[in-house]
């Protein structure tokens, strides 16, 4: 494969430290906006709460109100977890012969079945019901200390202001530009009048700006009103009736009949470490499937040699063919880092590892013209094919590949982590957490290493930084290897972040090559 990137630069990104509480995110303005909650007095999940919604202005693409995750919660002192769900449903009102199958190979993140217009893909019925806010209420209600109102008025301030388009929101914008312009309210938004993607100045003088101002009209609302003001009321009747006018088969009984639930997270023993994860739904059970395989592995050395690479390679391949058996997430293929995960630690040592997005870029690529909400493509989650354990149904829950995970090293280090990039996510995490606890890294160290994805079925994807010697040992022993650089966009391993509290100071990193991505104090 031939890499244009230059083989001499050298790019590096200290992890952050501090007595204070620290935000770890894909967004460096989002995480601000958590830290300074912190500054204000707030925990670790009012700071995840107000990230969460500054993230939907910051970063909109990735994630928000028309979206749903997951959020890993421990309280300091608590020996359990806890993990809000608030991932996806298909509509109530859905009918599969709405999505014909005509031949093919889809061509966004799935190779499932084509269906006739990529409806699952693209528009009003790729649009699954969003859980966001109702999650976002859960944790609320269950850790929060500061008002509702309060956590949301960065983001209400985020988007009244718009959003600035940077050389990095321009290259995302320039990507999916095609596919947001048959949608009015998306190319109103992100493009310019010649259907061309907005871009910046050639010079630090002047600033475009995406207009975000229905955005802020709806997060106002919910400030407002509570949590219940998306799912019942003129917002909720504004959503369905945009959503119906476009050839959705939503009705105000899936948004009223939604609930995020609150549920036990789930411990398991890595040799002698703790490992606390999502239960279900989620590459969870699979990055445990892949520990429990790695545990007859013995790492030695400081850092992985090539004996290491390759016990990761066939712990998480095999894990994920059980998956694949199992729970019907029978993608072949890597998705694009479509998603946004940010890990928040605070003072007191309470940890959150929240996991969000809106699946696709851009989610369906339809932003509803009345409250400028982007919506998810969360059918697309869904094998078309009748007769398989994930196919297509009505009021049916989504099956992701969102991974956020809270980790207890042997000597008391406590780490949060997770990452976004589809099928990548649960190798990175694995990865990640190998690095953590079998090498006894801090976080500096560890998001500075080499890593490998194998998300793909027929290929291995190394960090063509590794030691030529490993290099040349994976491609005798593995079937098919690949070397490829790290590179800004899209990232070929991941795009992880995390926090780290240990002896009563906290860290932060995120993905080294993330323009975007920071690690912010609190103080």
């Amino acid at each position: 494969m031939t890499q244009q990137q230059n083989t001499s630069w050298q790019i590096t990104k200290p992890a952050t430290r501090s007595r204070h509480g620290i935000v770890a995110s894909q967004s460096r303005v989002a995480a601000q906006v958590g830290a300074d909650i912190m500054a204000q007095g707030g925990n670790a999940v009012d700071a995840a709460i107000a990230t969460s919604f500054a993230l939907g202005a910051a970063e909109p693409w990735m994630s928000g109100m028309g979206g749903g995750g997951y959020m890993v919660v421990r309280m300091a002192g608590e020996k359990t977890a806890k993990v809000v769900e608030f991932g996806m449903k298909s509509p109530i009102g859905l009918e599969v012969e709405d999505y014909p199958i005509v031949g093919g190979k889809a061509g966004d993140l799935f190779p499932w079945p084509m269906v006739l217009e990529d409806r699952n893909v693209f528009g009003p019925k790729a649009i699954a019901i969003p859980g966001q806010v109702a999650g976002m209420g859960l944790a609320h209600e269950t850790f929060a200390t500061k008002p509702w109102a309060d956590l949301m008025a960065p983001a209400i301030a985020l988007a009244d202001a718009g959003l600035p388009v940077d050389w990095y929101a321009q290259l995302i914008l320039g990507g999916s530009a095609k596919d947001l312009a048959p949608f009015p309210a998306s190319a109103e938004t992100f493009l310019d009048e010649g259907g061309f993607p907005k871009a910046s100045g050639w010079t630090a003088l002047g600033e475009t700006k995406c207009d975000l101002s229905r955005l802020a009209a709806s997060l106002r609302t919910v400030a407002e009103n509570g949590p219940r003001a998306f799912y019942e009321g003129p917002l909720a009747q504004s959503i369905i009736d945009d959503l119906q006018a476009a050839g959705g088969r939503h009705a105000m009984a899936d948004l009223a009949q939604y609930q995020a639930t609150l549920v036990d997270a789930m411990h398991y023993p890595y040799r002698d470490h703790e490992i606390i994860a999502t239960p279900t739904l989620t590459a969870g059970p699979t990055m445990r499937r892949a520990l429990e395989i790695m545990s007859d592995w013995q790492p030695t050395g400081d850092t992985p040699d090539a004996e290491a690479f390759i016990a990761y390679d066939r712990a998480i391949r095999q894990a994920n063919q059980e998956r694949y058996d199992t729970m019907g997430d029978t993608e072949h293929e890597p998705d694009p880092s479509c998603t946004t995960h940010f890990s928040v630690v605070d003072a007191q040592g309470n940890m959150v590892a929240v996991t969000q997005t809106l699946l696709s870029i851009f989610g369906s690529r339809m932003m509803l013209p009345q409250s400028g909400i982007l919506m998810n493509n969360g059918i697309m989650w869904f094998d078309p094919e009748p007769g398989k354990p994930n196919s297509l149904a009505p009021n049916k829950r989504c099956l992701a590949n969102m991974c956020p995970t809270l980790l207890e090293r042997s000597d008391g280090a406590q780490f949060a982590l997770g990452a976004s990039g589809g099928r990548k996510i649960m190798p990175a995490v694995a990865e990640l957490t190998s690095l953590l606890l079998d090498y006894g890294m801090d976080l500096n160290t560890a998001f500075h290493s080499p890593r490998t994805d194998m998300s793909m079925a027929d290929v291995t994807i190394v960090d063509q930084a590794l030691p030529q010697d490993v290099i040349t040992t994976l491609k005798d022993t593995l079937a098919h290897v690949v070397t490829a650089p790290r590179t800004i966009f899209p990232y070929h391993f991941a795009c992880p972040s995390a926090v780290a509290r240990q002896d009563g100071e906290n860290a932060g990193a995120t993905e080294v090559m993330s323009a975007w991505g920071d690690a912010i104090s609190a103080g």
